[in-house]
């Protein structure tokens, strides 16, 4: 059996923890530089205050209907999401971290387990450990859990948040409620070809030929119609290394000095360097794109990017940086303000295990100097170690004029009990 553990709400429900104040009340997290909604208490849902809305154009709506906007607290989602997970660790050994609210777990050797008693448990000690409303589906397959958890979610009553698919008959009236759109892992492009062929609900994609949706679909479109038949063909995901490191931002304000720019990229590189030593990987190419705000179509307007391929693998800041930064200054023009930019490092490799070149190499000096840096940053929190080029008193600089305090990772965020 899998089951899927979804966070209601889980950026508002964060806040709700250390502010019971927003409790019952509606609620609305908004995206960085406090631009667009991107998650929405119940309340503010029933308030049909949309998902994606720009916050400049909905602020008069929020105040006449109470809607306390918030924004985002990443580091303190992160935290809540990392004890939740914990807590599911305790519950199976087998758990598959889908988002940063939601997690798959898988239950093997549970034969006699009481599923609905163990997902009632589960969401007890969630709650009670950390404080977030969580919904529980299990069922056979991944994909019927999903369906599941939606059921648990939309009738909460109900199901008191929890609801199991262990029978044909649940399995049925289970899809023949699920609408086509709603089914995971159905792209739009599959949606529209399969409401051509008269499909409404994930029941009816079930009816249809194995044939025709291998054919249609490949296998993995054959495969989430297995699981939602029962049959289980998706499996848990392992945790891979990831082929591409990204790291991009838009500004809190535009740039037109090259200075500025050569700065932000600096940043943005230094990062992926840092993610590529902690998943032990090196590059050997930088990819850096710079984008003038669209939105303001009175200005001069420039959107370009370029790829530079590297002499050697490399995981080291000053190399990564530096190759950034000339692309960034090629990239550049006199006149344009500039609102993002982004660094990718791409073709990774080992840093154990990778071709080694007869002329060209590292210093050998850069290994010990990263590892020194990596190790201060950790037991020193902020960033302290940065290189010259760096603004020693920013990372990314967002405009977050809503921002909560965070309660569990900053110890000047600490909660005070007089």
């Amino acid at each position: 059996m899998f089951a899927l553990v979804d966070c209601n709400n889980f950026y508002a429900s964060c806040e709700r923890v250390f502010n019971p104040n927003l409790q019952n009340k509606p609620v609305a997290i908004l995206s960085n530089n406090d631009g667009c909604v991107i998650s929405r208490s119940d309340e503010a849902k029933a308030l049909k205050l949309p998902m994606g809305a720009p916050i400049f154009k909905w602020e008069a709506f929020c105040k006449a209907n109470g809607i306390k906007v918030l924004s985002s607290n990443y580091p303190l989602y992160g935290d809540m999401s990392h004890r939740v997970m914990r807590i599911l660790e305790q519950f199976t050994p087998d758990v598959e971290v889908y988002s940063i609210d939601e997690a798959f777990l898988e239950f093997k050797g549970f034969n006699a387990c009481n599923f609905e008693a163990y997902g009632t448990k589960i969401r007890q000690r969630i709650l009670k450990w950390t404080g977030i409303p969580t919904c529980v589906g299990i069922a056979p397959t991944k994909a019927l859990s999903k369906a599941a958890n939606k059921i648990a979610r939309k009738f909460p009553e109900a199901t008191s948040g929890v609801y199991v698919i262990d029978s044909e008959a649940k399995r049925v009236k289970a899809l023949k409620w699920l609408k086509l759109e709603d089914v995971w892992g159905l792209g739009h492009g599959l949606q529209k070809r399969l409401k051509a062929r008269g499909c409404k609900t994930a029941y009816d994609f079930t009816l249809l030929p194995d044939e025709w949706v291998r054919k249609q679909f490949t296998i993995t479109g054959w495969k989430l119609k297995k699981d939602l038949e029962g049959t289980s063909k998706i499996q848990l995901d392992e945790i891979k290394t990831k082929r591409a490191i990204a790291t991009t931002r838009s500004f809190e304000n535009t740039y037109s000095d090259v200075d500025n720019i050569k700065e932000r990229v600096s940043t943005f590189a230094v990062r992926c360097a840092e993610k590529l030593r902690k998943q032990g990987s090196s590059c050997n190419m930088v990819y850096v794109s710079l984008q003038s705000d669209k939105h303001n179509k009175g200005t001069l307007q420039h959107r370009e990017s370029r790829v530079v391929s590297l002499a050697y693998s490399t995981d080291s800041s000053l190399i990564i940086s530096r190759e950034a930064v000339k692309i960034a200054k090629q990239i550049f023009k006199t006149g344009v303000k500039y609102k993002r930019a982004g660094v990718i490092v791409m073709g990774l490799v080992p840093t154990s295990n990778h071709q080694l070149q007869l002329f060209n190499k590292e210093n050998p000096k850069h290994k010990p100097l990263m590892q020194a840096i990596d190790s201060l940053n950790e037991k020193y929190a902020g960033n302290k170690v940065k290189l010259a080029n760096q603004d020693l008193k920013r990372t990314w600089k967002m405009r977050q004029e809503r921002l909560s305090p965070r309660y569990t990772t900053n110890i000047e965020d600490i909660i005070v009990v007089k």
